[in-house]
């Protein structure tokens, strides 16, 4: 294998014009502090691991799904866009390297777009689009609260309009701007330009020569050093190269499954872009549904291992040519299942913060999957479809907090195919089938008294706190989608001056902060009732609301609970009523 080197400034040339990327690299994952540690190293002059690339024939040119490096990231939109190969000469496609190279094209002449801590992404002014900048004033010597693993240089990105100016402090400079200087003279007349234009007032001797410096060694670091070392892989084998990929990828940011698997995706399925459909999809149902979800790449791909009865677990030989087939042929039917099972889950209130296991949803779209056109409602439509739904919703739920999915579930997802397969003829969601399953193997499937203890120590905040409210409050969550957590008792009360001022010692006020987040002290409402609510007295608030208020949030009857000074005693009655209502609701 013989290696060749070049400068910087020369691969960066070649970007986008006859280096492009592979269908299966994945995304660029790469943070500003990640592309500042890689600046400093070559500045250090430290090696940054060697490149591989991949130069295919024109003949083979339309049998790969090629992608663009992208020079201006953008938080929002991480997606590379598609490359018109025509009339293109030499072309390589990197194999080993992409978030190294894309970093350096980002750096020298992109711009990184990043999100202003403390301002809501949905504000016109939340994102900045930022460039590179070295400080040419800040001496890059180890000093004695410094280590050599820390950062020497003072790389920085910052938003073009907001660099401050040159002073006796600092001497920012667009990183990028070295580009311009394409042959040694034109860089030291600037050199010398730039060197005299520092004002001899504030600016030291030293500080020149340090200026002098970082620049000179900026300029040598991109244009004279041959800091890129790389392979070229001219075979035009498919399997070869598939399996050079991976070996190459195997250190560095970790590959997930799916980009190598949609790579192959996308190389098998000749009527559609795998890569792009099943992106687009994950995009579609994180962004366009009731709420807002996180579903990836991986649980698109299990579950489509899924529901073609193919082996479940996520294996890249369970991604075989035959395989490959058989899901594309059945891929419109496997999305339109998952969307309807995602839209039903949304509509008993989870989302994203909610969903503890993804996994736990794949039975349910395996179900949904194998009855085409079933309807879902918690409150309208026939009493079959109620009762269904509920059931689906209370099993869902179950799973969830016995965590029956997490970890290790391909045994689990097994087992569950195999209950809903043998029960197919019946329209209604199997719950016993499926519970007697997982039973057989170990798992927890059932509602344990003790679950109920556990279910009480739950706390504000936590994604099965709101699980466990939602079930609590039967079908409301489907009426309304804007439900928040809220303090009956409001926190305020809980602080020690208000508790002092009530009279409580010392230890009913440690109790009392114990006890202040745990779920007999948490209520669902809507918004705009909980800003109204806000940090009045519960007592005083609960006179403003209708007689069915108290009943639906499991409120205790006696009165003489509603004051904060028996508050111990309100949570010990109201403990015990969702007690009731859990052992209610799991007996159906």
């Amino acid at each position: 294998m013989k290696y060749q080197s070049e400068a910087i400034a020369q691969v960066i040339k070649h970007l986008n014009v006859n280096y492009f990327l592979p269908a299966i690299q994945r995304e660029y994952v790469w943070r500003q502090d990640q592309i500042i540690v890689l600046f400093d190293s070559l500045m250090r002059e430290y090696p940054i691991s060697t490149f591989l690339f991949w130069e295919l024939e024109p003949e083979n040119y339309d049998k790969w799904e090629i992608y663009k490096f992208i020079n201006n990231f953008d938080q929002t939109n991480t997606h590379n866009e598609t490359a018109n190969t025509n009339g293109v000469q030499n072309l390589n496609l990197v194999l080993d390297g992409q978030q190294r190279l894309t970093s350096l094209f980002i750096g020298l002449k992109g711009t990184y777009t990043v999100k202003k801590k403390y301002v809501s992404k949905n504000h016109s002014k939340a994102w900045q689009k930022q460039k590179l900048y070295l400080d040419l004033l800040h001496y890059p010597a180890v000093t004695e609260d410094q280590t050599e693993e820390d950062i020497h240089y003072s790389f920085r990105f910052i938003e073009p309009a907001a660099v401050p100016a040159w002073d006796n402090k600092q001497c920012w400079f667009e990183v990028g701007q070295i580009l311009n200087f394409t042959s040694k003279k034109s860089f030291e007349d600037f050199l010398d330009q730039a060197a005299e234009s520092l004002p001899d007032d504030t600016v030291t001797i030293k500080q020149k020569k340090i200026f002098e410096k970082n620049l000179r060694k900026l300029y040598n670091t991109i244009w004279e050093q041959d800091c890129i070392a790389y392979y070229t892989e001219h075979d035009q084998d498919f399997d070869r190269v598939l399996t050079i990929f991976v070996r190459a990828n195997q250190g560095g940011t970790i590959l997930s499954k799916s980009d190598l698997l949609l790579s192959m995706m996308t190389a098998k399925w000749e009527s559609t872009n795998a890569r792009d459909e099943i992106y687009d999809f994950v995009e579609h149902l994180n962004k366009d549904l009731a709420r807002k979800n996180n579903f990836d790449k991986d649980f698109i791909m299990k579950t489509c291992l899924v529901l073609s009865d193919l082996p479940v677990q996520y294996k890249v030989e369970n991604f075989n040519a035959q395989n490959l087939k058989l899901i594309h042929s059945k891929w419109q039917c496997i999305k339109k299942a998952i969307e309807v099972a995602a839209n039903l889950i949304n509509m008993f209130g989870i989302d994203r913060d909610t969903l503890t296991s993804a996994n736990a949803l794949i039975p349910i779209i395996y179900y949904v999957y194998k009855h085409p056109g079933i309807n879902f409602s918690l409150a309208s439509g026939s009493a079959p479809v109620v009762q269904n739904t509920k059931r689906i919703r209370q099993w869902f739920f179950l799973m969830l907090l016995n965590n029956t999915f997490s970890g290790q579930s391909d045994r689990a997802l097994n087992d569950t195919r195999k209950a809903l397969n043998e029960a197919r003829n019946d329209n209604m969601f199997p719950v016993r089938n499926i519970n007697a399953e997982l039973r057989r193997t170990g798992r927890k499937a059932n509602f344990e008294p003790e679950t109920i203890e556990t279910i009480l120590n739950l706390t504000y905040g936590k994604p099965l706190t709101y699980l466990v409210l939602s079930l609590l409050y039967g079908d409301n969550t489907e009426v309304n989608n804007d439900l928040h957590q809220d303090h009956i008792f409001p926190q305020d009360q809980f602080k020690p001056q208000h508790m002092t001022s009530v009279g409580l010692s010392i230890e009913q006020q440690k109790s009392y902060k114990e006890l202040m987040n745990r779920l007999g002290n948490l209520q669902l409402l809507p918004g705009s009732e909980n800003e109204e609510k806000s940090n009045q007295d519960f007592s005083k608030w609960l006179t403003t609301r209708d007689p069915v208020y108290r009943k639906k949030h499991l409120i205790p009857d006696n009165d003489l609970l509603l004051t904060f000074d028996q508050f111990a005693d309100f949570m010990q009655a109201r403990e015990e009523i969702i007690r009731q209502r859990l052992a209610q609701i799991f007996a159906s």
